[in-house]
């Protein structure tokens, strides 16, 4: 079991020596979300009121709304930008290194995923902070009852990175295939407006949206900030994180580098 946990600590120790080595990457993952919560909500703010709707008990400021997707938004450039990080070992060959321990390759890319998700959570945390000084204050309790909503949708979006990262092969076609995941996933979601809003614009794209994992992890994080439950959100994350972790282990090959050099 000390093995487990030595194991753990390492690669989390790891990320977070990179992350603290990287400062840009802190704030560059604020810079996004501040931006639509000062600039763009401003501008937004008559056209977009917001009526009641859960799990609001009355009308709201258009800032209070989008502030649990603005900070869902950091978890999912977070969380592709851990399967950057991913795809850059695989081609140094830091992660076959890895791989030669003796402990299951299962554990070993788990504890990669839960150690981009915490520095994550440590990202939104000052994005909240940010907030809170700005107006957008939700109860303190629901800052800590939104702990383990956080922690789950930034494991459900890093283990999408994950799986998605298996796929490319080289780094020059990362950001291709991640901006071609991150900004769909984020605008046919009710990241910035109430999916009803959409329904009214279209019926099929307001079906697109609710069939969008990254809008249930918005509206799970959204319930939990205001100290509500939202069953039918956490089954989906639940049961995405385990599907995708689970894919992303299964199609895990650290020999793709290496082929393509062979080629």
């Amino acid at each position: 079991m000390i093995i487990y946990w030595e194991c753990l600590r390492g690669i989390v120790l790891r990320e977070w020596l990179r992350f603290v080595q990287q400062r840009s990457r802190f704030f560059s993952a604020l810079v996004r979300p501040l931006l639509w919560l000062v600039v763009f909500a401003a501008g937004f703010r008559a056209a977009l009121g917001i009526a009641i709707i859960e799990p609001y008990d009355t009308y709201i400021t258009y800032e209070t709304y989008i502030v649990p997707g603005l900070a869902c938004m950091i978890l999912l450039f977070n969380g592709m930008q851990g399967s950057l990080s991913m795809v850059y070992d695989r081609e140094m060959g830091s992660m076959r290194v890895l791989l030669t321990s003796p402990l299951p390759r299962s554990f070993l890319l788990a504890s990669k995923l839960v150690a981009t998700a915490l520095i994550s959570l440590l990202q939104v945390y000052a994005f909240l902070a940010i907030a809170w000084f700005y107006g957008v204050q939700p109860p303190p309790l629901g800052l800590i009852a939104a702990l383990p909503a956080l922690l789950l949708v930034a494991l459900l979006l890093s283990a999408l990175g994950l799986l998605l990262s298996n796929g490319i092969r080289q780094l020059e076609n990362f950001a291709g295939v991640m901006n071609f995941v991150i900004f769909p996933m984020f605008f046919l979601s009710s990241a910035l407006y109430p999916l009803w809003k959409m329904r009214e614009a279209s019926e099929w794209l307001y079906w697109i949206c609710a069939l969008n994992p990254f809008n249930h992890a918005v509206e799970l994080v959204r319930h939990a900030l205001y100290l509500r439950l939202a069953p039918t959100a956490l089954m989906v994350c639940v049961g995405l994180t385990l599907l995708f972790s689970l894919l992303a282990v299964l199609s895990f090959n650290p020999q793709h580098a290496a082929l393509r050099r062979a080629a």
